[in-house]
């Protein structure tokens, strides 16, 4: 029988790992290609998982919750054929394919353990059918005689290293510093958990201990930044160094990813501790030692990471790189209420559910061509304002797994039944964590409903790249005056914010102002 390992594979373009949410099969399950087997969450989108060959599950190397690289080994199959495979890898030629099965040398007998039980512990070691490594570091362990089962990781993923199996060896060597002492990589395995949790001690001098042992490890790092030829970094490395202020092409590294030099989180902190100058703390001025992170025990830590983490990034680059401007406005919407309430008992009878965003969308493009700066983006490398020709407007979805924002495209061409059909559409995908990324992209504009959250005027927060996003708020029986009297209307609340790099105040007034005219007299609508 044939044991081929299955590799998760590459679910979006520039995903670099996935969160598995739910296996939908357990160990000895027979599947059939293209079946469902689990479901992954990305940092764009869910998406499922097919199996890829007809076999049987003898093995499942994670469990839901667990953060898997792309290329990581996800599962294993047994299918009717002689021979052994892993499938998304090449064997070298000559060499035979190997198999992540735990064993330290391929004389070693085949594990009858196929439980695929993950390992509790969190200390980065490996249990016999646990072990995560390069071919290339089984190869190497193989040739230093290391038992790879019993070498600690310290890889990202809980992957053995080549340091690691050096490491255990006794092969790694260690460089004189610049005082002539010897020094060795710092790294998390040999400090601690680098993230900061833990209190660092003062020297006498008043220099951190900590970026001490940083400057040490840039003078005696393996693999320095001219070494390579391109930065292998996950994505939360890479937000850890901007977040930092750390150029990521600069950090030095002695880690490596199927012999890749890989920076990892530990490498940005040492080169960040390294490169910035700390307020020395010293018994002379009174002051005492603070930790850099405050622990605590109370309160539930909730993982910041797939959709909640992109929500996060997206809403930090919007509001630090475009310079935010909201205009606040109200409408009196009697005839929208009128027209809505009309037309919804014809759309009901055809099984269709009316609400005010379709007329919302249709009075915001109507805005838009008057208004084409509104429907836009800075491009800021050509130092261009590119206007689109097209109206694709994303409409914000409030979900119980974060904040959604579906496209509905081409919303100039489609009369208010058939936005309401595509709106209705969207929102249950949203609803239900079935969106594409493709329909979660290419938006022009952007509107959000809170009204239906019972809101009022708000700022929001641009969909980065786009020039602008209008709230909508609730519509509620307010005092207005018509006529010289103060009458009951139902009147709307509408907030814009701009890019103001790209929108001046007066064309947003004014872009606003189209839009309320609509809203007051919806039947113009009905002809866009």
């Amino acid at each position: 029988m044939t044991r081929i390992q299955f590799e998760l594979p590459d679910v979006g373009e520039g995903v670099a790992e996935g969160q598995l949410l739910e296996w939908h099969v357990e160990l000895g399950d027979s599947v059939t290609e293209s079946q469902i087997i689990a479901e992954v969450e990305t940092d764009k989108a869910v998406v499922d998982v097919p199996a890829p060959v007809d076999g049987t599950v003898v093995d499942r190397r994670a469990e839901a919750g667990d953060i898997v690289p792309v290329g990581d080994v996800l599962v294993v199959f047994e299918v009717g054929s002689d021979g052994e495979e892993k499938l998304g890898e090449q064997p070298e030629s000559g060499a035979e394919p190997e198999i992540d099965d735990g064993t330290a040398s391929p004389d070693a007998t085949e594990t009858d353990d196929t439980t695929g039980s993950v390992d509790g512990d969190i200390d980065g070691g490996n249990s016999a059918n646990r072990v995560f490594a390069a071919p290339s570091v089984r190869r190497l362990a193989r040739e230093l005689d290391v038992d790879i089962t019993a070498v600690d990781s310290s890889g990202p993923g809980r992957r053995v290293t080549e340091h690691d199996v050096r490491r255990v060896a006794g092969t790694t060597e260690a460089e004189p510093s610049s005082d002539g002492a010897t020094a060795t990589a710092w790294t998390s395995a040999d400090h601690g958990d680098a993230s900061g949790s833990e209190i660092t001690a003062v020297a006498v001098d008043g220099t951190d201990a900590r970026v001490r042992a940083a400057q040490e490890q840039l003078e005696t790092t393996a693999v320095t930044s001219a070494d390579r030829d391109e930065t292998l970094a996950l994505p939360g490395t890479r937000a850890l160094a901007h977040e930092l202020g750390v150029d990521i092409n600069e950090v030095p590294t002695s880690e490596t990813y199927d012999g890749e030099p890989l920076v990892t989180d530990a490498d940005v902190r040492t080169f960040a501790d390294a490169t910035t100058e700390h307020p020395a703390t010293t018994a002379a001025n009174g002051q005492t030692a603070e930790a850099a992170t405050e622990e605590t025990t109370a309160g539930e830590r909730v993982p910041y990471r797939g959709i909640r983490r992109t929500i996060g990034e997206q809403m930090k680059r919007a509001r630090f790189t475009a310079p935010h401007a909201t205009h606040h406005e109200s409408v009196d919407v009697s005839e929208l209420v009128a027209v809505r309430d009309e037309l919804g008992d014809v759309a009901e009878a055809k099984g269709m559910r009316l609400t005010f965003t379709p007329f919302f969308l249709k009075a915001v493009v109507a805005g838009l061509r008057e208004y084409p700066l509104l429907n836009s983006r800075l491009d800021e490398e050509a130092e261009e304002i590119i206007c689109y020709d097209h109206y694709h407007v994303g409409v914000a979805v409030d979900t119980e797994h974060g904040l959604m924002v579906p496209v509905v495209e081409n919303v100039d061409e489609k009369s208010i039944a058939t936005l309401a059909n595509d709106l209705a559409r969207l929102v249950e995908r949203a609803q239900d964590r079935s969106l594409t990324a493709g329909e979660m992209q290419g938006s022009t504009f952007t509107v959000s409903n809170g009204g239906s959250l019972g809101g009022e005027y708000a700022t929001p927060i641009i969909n980065y790249p786009e020039a602008a996003v209008l709230g909508f708020g609730a519509i509620r029986s307010r005092p207005w005056v018509v006529d010289g009297e103060v009458v009951a209307r139902p009147v709307l609340p509408l907030s814009l914010s701009f890019d103001h790099r790209v929108v001046d105040g007066g064309t947003a007034a004014r872009f606003v102002g189209d839009v309320m005219d609509y809203l007051r007299d919806p039947r113009r609508l009905l002809l866009e």
